[in-house]
């Protein structure tokens, strides 16, 4: 009977504290939870600015003509101007495979184009230098102004479906790549999730990756585009001159096993 008792005592007081205590416990959980629509923290983005272990910079030393005038491309240190004329590229001294790579830039003219090759083919790049063609065989991370798709928009009327300027990945060529959603209607083209790209004597911030042949693109701090199963999957960097004037600095690159 006395343990009978007790029991009883205990679960009433046990029931009686747990009765006080949920509207207390579920006042402050309603105070602390966020409303569904009120406005979230932005979450600090990811700035890969290419300093740290196995780092470099890149210059002009690190990189050959291919198939350019001798004044097409200039340095200062680790800063490239690129003329525009005539469209074709440079390339660095050797292959490689795996690798990061940081760059910032900018056009100078109203629609510009420009780009960064990754895993430029050998074939391709003997080809160029041959006076064959103009641009190389690999994958394209294209480096696109503004202008360019406001001019399509003004000749066609409607928005670009095939393009944009935000960070476009792609292969050339005979070259391959599985793109990341979203795809342009070919299904080559990996179209970026972010428009993210600032106009015109604005720097832009790329961090590319590449690595056993998937590779990601991050546009200002943000990544929006990519693909995997690339073929090739080694080869040659190369810079892009196509039409316009444009700047390159800071440019820095990592090597990967």
């Amino acid at each position: 009977m006395k343990v009978f008792h007790n029991y009883k005592s205990v679960n009433f007081f046990g029931v009686l504290a747990i009765g006080l205590l949920l509207p207390m416990t579920n006042g402050l959980s309603g105070e602390q939870a966020v409303a569904p629509d009120a406005p979230q923290p932005e979450l600090k983005k990811a700035f890969i600015d290419g300093v740290g272990q196995g780092w470099r910079a890149l210059s002009g030393n690190d990189f050959v003509n291919v198939n350019c005038k001798p004044g097409t491309w200039t340095w200062k240190g680790g800063h490239a101007f690129c003329t525009g004329d005539p469209v074709g590229v440079i390339r660095m001294k050797h292959p490689i495979k795996n690798f990061e790579m940081v760059c910032e830039w900018m056009h100078k003219k109203h629609a510009g184009n420009s780009g960064v090759f990754a895993w430029a083919s050998q074939v391709s790049i003997d080809k160029l230098a041959a006076g064959r063609g103009n641009l190389p065989d690999g994958i394209e991370f294209q480096v696109l102004d503004l202008g360019y798709e406001t001019n399509w928009q003004k000749k066609k009327g409607k928005p670009s479906n095939w393009f944009t300027s935000h960070g476009d990945v792609f292969p050339t060529g005979p070259a391959k790549m599985k793109p990341f959603m979203p795809v342009a209607p070919n299904g080559k083209r990996s179209f970026p999730t972010k428009r993210l790209t600032k106009g015109i004597n604005k720097w832009n911030h790329y961090y590319i990756r590449a690595i056993n042949g998937e590779v990601r693109l991050w546009v200002n701090g943000e990544e929006v585009s990519g693909g995997t199963a690339c073929d090739p999957a080694e080869g040659y960097l190369c810079l892009e001159s196509e039409g316009s004037p444009v700047e390159f600095k800071n440019m820095r690159i990592r090597l990967l096993p």
